[in-house]
C-alpha cells in the first residue's frame, strides 16, 4: 500500500522550515486546516493528510479491525512520518487526533519535537464517584449511548443536528453547514466505527507518558471539550503549556483561524 495515496498526503510550504503535520478530527478532512495553512506555510514545511475513510483517502484501505481503536490511526501517522522520512515533527492534532498524536509521541518520542493538541479530550464520558468528584469529560454514559444510537440509525439526520452544536457560533451558520457537508461526505459505516472509536476511548493514562513539549489549545466555550477538559490535559502532561483562545466551538481552525495559526506558529518558533 502506497502510504501517500492511502492517506492523500499533501506537502506544502517552506521546504527548509520545521516540519508541521496537521491531523484533522472525526468527520472532517484536511480541508479543515485551509485557513491556517497559509500562515504556517510561510515558515514551515506543512504536511497534511486524510485519515483513512475521510476526504480523498483510499477507502479500500479501511477495515473495521484496524480502525476500531486509535492504534490504527496512530500507526498510519507513524507510517507517514517514516515514508516521508520526517524528523523533529511538530504534530498538530485536532479533537480525537490530539490523542492520536499523544499515542504516536509515546510510541516514538524520537520522531517528534513538539505536540499541539487542539481542543483535545482524553475521555468524553464522565467518570465521577458517588460524591460527585472525579473526571468530567462533558458527557454522561447515557449521553454518549444516545449520540451513537442516533448516528447509527440516521447518520445524515445526526450530521445535520450535531454539526452546529460541535461548531458553535450560531451567528455564523455557514460554519455549521460546512461541517454538516463534511460529515455527509463520509461513508456512514466508516463514520459509525470512527465515532465509537472517538467517543468511547479513554487515553487519560497515556498523558503522563508524553515527554515532548506540548501546547494545549482550548476554546473559551466548547460544548464538546469544555475548558475543564483542556485543564485536565494540561495538568496531566508534564511541562505542557495551556493557551485558551477567545473562541467559541470545537473547531477554532475555522472559527478563529488567525488566533489558532498564530498560537501554533509561535509554539513552533519557540514560544506559545
Amino acid at each position: 500500500m502506497d502510504v501517500r495515496i492511502r492517506n492523500n498526503v499533501v506537502v506544502t510550504g517552506n521546504p527548509d522550515g520545521p516540519v508541521v503535520v496537521l491531523a484533522h478530527g472525526f468527520g472532517c478532512d484536511q480541508a479543515m486546516w485551509r485557513l491556517v495553512v497559509p500562515t504556517l506555510a510561510e515558515t514551515c514545511r506543512v504536511v497534511l493528510f486524510d485519515h483513512v475513510g475521510a476526504g480523498r483517502s483510499d477507502l479500500s484501505a479501511w477495515s473495521e479491525r484496524r480502525y476500531s481503536t486509535l492504534d490504527g490511526y496512530t500507526r498510519d501517522v507513524l507510517d507517514i512520518c517514516h515514508e516521508l522520512d520526517l524528523r523533529d515533527v511538530v504534530f498538530v492534532g485536532h479533537s480525537v487526533s490530539a490523542m492520536v498524536g499523544v499515542l504516536a509521541a509515546v510510541a516514538e518520542p524520537a520522531t517528534f519535537a513538539k505536540l499541539v493538541l487542539v481542543t483535545p479530550s482524553p475521555r468524553y464520558v464522565d467518570d465521577v464517584d458517588a460524591d460527585g468528584g472525579g473526571y468530567r469529560g462533558g458527557f454522561s454514559a447515557a449521553d454518549i449511548d444516545e449520540l451513537l444510537d442516533s448516528l447509527e440509525s440516521n447518520y445524515l439526520g445526526w450530521s445535520a443536528a450535531m454539526a452546529p452544536v460541535i461548531m458553535g457560533n450560531p451567528d455564523r451558520p455557514e460554519l455549521g453547514e460546512e461541517l454538516t457537508n463534511s460529515f455527509c461526505r463520509t461513508d456512514p459505516e466508516m463514520a459509525r466505527v470512527f465515532a465509537r472509536t472517538t467517543f468511547l476511548s479513554d487515553n487519560r493514562a497515556d498523558l503522563a507518558e508524553v515527554t515532548v513539549p506540548t501546547l494545549v489549545l482550548q476554546c473559551r466555550h466548547d460544548a464538546i471539550a469544555p475548558p475543564e477538559v483542556g485543564a485536565y490535559v494540561h495538568a496531566h502532561i508534564p511541562g505542557s503549556t495551556l493557551v485558551t483562545l477567545e473562541a467559541t466551538g470545537h473547531c477554532p481552525q475555522l472559527s478563529a483561524p488567525e488566533a489558532t495559526a498564530a498560537a501554533i506558529a509561535g509554539f513552533v518558533a519557540g514560544s506559545p
